[in-house]
């Protein structure tokens, strides 16, 4: 489609102002007021549930050892986010979620299950076993994906592949492994306390060396299959009705049959749970490591690929989508930013980076005939966003494509002889992209600071 830059007037500037919302339970801030209540309860009564079972002194033991890997698994996803990064409140509502909502579903759910089947069969050993291999998993699972859910109905924005499905579900897992690991270790303090072990060889340290040492990442590797099936939903048309539903129920079952398998695992023998961690856990953690870094790879290169026809429009330089398309360049750019026009310009070079990367992933789903209806509003605004941050953005960037861009040697022609221009016959040390290289302005090329300002 056929764009001029500047739009004339910024998005919502129309006649008429705000919309109006019919009703008062439609307004914004009541829906957050809302959902903050939801969680600060839950919040509320899953820290005196946890501190009934485990006692004050092993609540804050718990507290203090299963914080630990909570900020190296956030920073992970957030790792995982950066080609296009997500709004903190996303990453915050789900940690909240899956630690206190997702966390009183579960206690109290399976609590009662197990109870209840203990009553019936009369059988109490046969009853915590199938809650732990059966009960739980459905229960969990279906928690935590409630949060994935939540933030891809109403941030649907923000909800645009497969990356962000994993980044949400699996901070929706920690949140919700945290409080759990508070319980378990909580209660191993509270078993040693009563027996006198300690040491290494107490119930806490074996609790910890499990769950927190082994395996931190068991939760989050359970449901970030269900988020992986929301962001192929996410990658589908509107009118795609079965490829919106049966991802997000395929990838929920898969992760409840990987969850049971995991719980179960404990009933294997004195082995199961080490042959099950070796043969299945470790090699589905990996493949997963490799699929979401092969994913982020192929968005980087769909932004290298979509962002030219917006070069050929105006809306950007040459170099751009070089730079947008490489991650080292960012991070160049933010620094050279960051040096000359203090830490708001990078924070404005790093919002034109997320803007444009945006911009890629909407081109990309219009070509592909995905977009949604309000395609052409969402462009606008995306343009407009960037064309604001211009100033600080393009410079940076810029820098950015000639510092990362690889230098391509002239080898001289066989009559080009000793010249004037020296022993090879080039003027400079820069030669024609490799082959396949986009045909846009690239940054090898000989660079002229004044031919592309607007």
């Amino acid at each position: 489609m056929a764009i001029s830059p500047p739009y004339p007037t910024p998005p919502g500037a129309a006649p008429g102002g705000a919309p109006r919302h019919a009703h008062w339970w439609q307004r914004p801030w009541v829906r957050y007021g809302a959902l903050i209540t939801l969680l600060a309860l839950s919040g509320l009564v899953i820290l005196a549930l946890v501190r009934e079972q485990t006692g004050t002194r092993g609540f804050l033991v718990g507290l203090g050892l299963a914080v630990l890997p909570v900020p190296l698994l956030v920073a992970a996803f957030r790792w995982l986010d950066r080609v296009e990064p997500g709004p903190w409140r996303n990453l915050l509502f789900s940690f909240a979620w899956g630690a206190c909502a997702a966390a009183l579903i579960a206690i109290v759910a399976n609590s009662f299950a197990t109870r209840w089947i203990a009553t019936a069969t009369a059988d109490p050993t046969g009853a915590d076993t199938l809650g732990s291999t059966v009960i739980a998993p459905v229960v969990e699972e279906s928690a935590k994906a409630a949060a994935v859910l939540l933030v891809f109905l109403f941030r649907r924005r923000d909800f645009t592949g497969i990356l962000d499905g994993v980044v949400i579900a699996g901070v929706t897992a920690t949140g919700f492994a945290f409080t759990e690991n508070i319980l378990y270790l909580g209660t191993a303090f509270g078993t040693d306390r009563l027996t006198g072990d300690s040491g290494i060889a107490s119930v806490t340290a074996a609790t910890f060396f499990v769950r927190i040492v082994m395996s931190p990442f068991a939760h989050p590797l359970f449901t970030v299959l269900t988020g992986i099936g929301f962001g192929v939903a996410a990658l589908s048309a509107e009118r795609q009705r079965v490829r919106r539903v049966l991802p997000p129920l395929g990838g929920l079952l898969l992760a409840m049959g990987v969850h049971a398998l995991w719980n179960g695992s404990s009933t294997l023998g004195q082995y199961g749970f080490l042959a099950v961690y070796a043969a299945f856990m470790v090699p589905v953690f990996g493949l997963l490591t490799w699929l979401v870094v092969w994913t982020r790879q192929r968005e980087l290169r769909t932004v290298r690929e979509e962002l030219p026809a917006y070069v050929a429009a105006g809306w950007l330089h040459t170099a751009e989508p070089f730079a947008l398309g490489s991650m080292r360049a960012r991070r160049v750019a933010r620094q050279y930013a960051r040096r000359h026009g203090g830490r708001a310009a990078a924070r404005s070079v790093a919002a034109y980076e997320a803007y444009a990367t945006s911009l890629a992933f909407l081109r990309r789903r219009g070509r592909l005939g995905r977009a949604e209806t309000d395609f052409v509003t969402r462009e606008r605004e995306l343009l407009l966003e960037l064309w604001h941050r211009r100033s600080a953005a393009r410079p940076a960037l810029e820098h950015a494509a000639r510092a990362t861009a690889p230098r391509v040697p002239v080898v001289a022609a066989p009559w080009a002889g000793y010249g004037v221009y020296g022993a090879y016959g080039g003027y400079g040390g820069y030669g024609h992209p490799p082959h396949g290289q986009p045909p846009y302005g690239h940054p090898y090329a000989p660079y002229d600071p004044n031919a592309h300002r607007p």
